[in-house]
């Protein structure tokens, strides 16, 4: 017969299973919305960590910070979008009609040299445009279809943010108190995922968005069309290990020799340049003493992500091979005897 206590766990343990797989089944359809409003949180951290340090309290300081930060998303956003899809029109019918081969090949003639080279990379460069054009009409389209969903998306994000930022410490208690853990690796896997999500948010995220902000700079100076799509294009870029700014400036200003000159071409290989300073010399300011992420596994955490979360995989690849990695880590360096509780630290009944 089986024992009546045993029966009880077990009816416990699936009941609690259920109610976890229900649970996760209710937040789905508004989890990266939880997500981005806990990343935002860890972003925004020390400003109201300086804040609280001026109010003495956590509900005015996360509510300041809280609209703060929903200005800085909803301004933008009303002013912005209707221009950003009027310039990337504009953009694809530019690139369709624009003359590509011809500057090229008076540059580099050999090799151009080959019969049907000139064909071949004009219908790469109208392939590449199109189906760049047909992306970017179907999110916007996207987006304005969605735009109820978005609202309801937007305020789980911002109620998230503001009691992530407000109770943090008590969150992190608590989350401790569930880890099966020994105390000594528990605060090392803590320190170092602390460590690898500053060096996403800060090292890739922030300083992207500096640096695409820095190229967007020289194409309003230097009057490049449609400068503000093109902007958003090289934030979007910045962010991406590897890649970088230099996949639109360059265009751009080869643009720019073509149509309108050299000085304008110049001005805006000089902010071209600015942006790579930009990432040379804040990155390790940012990142001093904080773990690093090795940039091949970042870039593949971040395409790899875009194809499971999308967008927001951005950030959320790099960050799970980053959590892995810590985890590997620790049994490297042999700290698997403590890893879980032992037996002798369990609370006695």
């Amino acid at each position: 017969m089986m024992d009546d206590a045993y029966f009880k766990r077990v009816m416990t343990s699936i009941l609690l299973i259920v109610l976890i797989v229900l649970s996760f089944l209710l937040v789905k359809p508004i989890l990266m919305s939880i997500i981005i409003g806990i990343l935002l949180a860890f972003i925004f951290g020390p400003v109201y960590a300086l804040l609280h340090k001026k109010t003495k309290s956590r509900n005015l300081s996360a509510g300041i910070v809280s609209a703060a930060l929903a200005l800085i998303i909803i301004v933008p956003f009303w002013i912005f979008t209707p221009v950003i899809i009027s310039q990337s029109f504009k953009i694809y019918q530019a690139a369709l009609n624009f003359d590509l081969v011809t500057p090229l090949e008076a540059i580099f003639p050999a090799l151009f040299s080959a019969e049907g080279i000139s064909t071949e990379l004009v219908s790469i460069v109208q392939s590449f445009t199109s189906t760049t054009a047909n992306f970017l009409v179907d999110s916007f389209a996207s987006l304005i279809l969605n735009f109820p969903t978005l609202m309801l998306q937007f305020i789980v994000m911002a109620f998230t943010f503001f009691y992530v930022l407000r109770d943090k410490e008590e969150i992190l208690i608590y989350i401790k108190s569930l880890l099966p853990f020994s105390k000594e690796v528990e605060n090392k896997i803590f320190e170092y995922s602390r460590g690898i999500t500053s060096t996403v948010l800060y090292g890739q995220v922030v300083i992207g968005f500096l640096q695409g902000i820095a190229v967007g700079i020289g194409f309003y100076i230097f009057q490049v069309p449609n400068a503000l799509f093109l902007t958003l294009v090289a934030v979007v870029l910045g962010i991406l290990p590897i890649i970088g700014t230099t996949i639109v400036w360059v265009p751009v200003a080869i643009y720019m020799l073509v149509e309108h000159g050299s000085l304008p071409a110049f001005g805006v290989t000089i902010f071209g340049l600015i942006s790579n300073v930009v990432d040379n010399f804040l990155r390790p300011v940012m990142l001093a003493r904080r773990t690093q992420i090795n940039s091949a596994l970042m870039l593949i955490g971040m395409i790899g992500g875009i194809f499971l979360f999308g967008v927001l995989g951005f950030v959320l690849g790099p960050l799970i091979i980053g959590y892995l990695l810590i985890l590997l880590e620790v049994y490297r360096n042999k700290k698997t005897p403590g890893l879980l509780i032992q037996p002798d630290q369990q609370p006695k009944t």
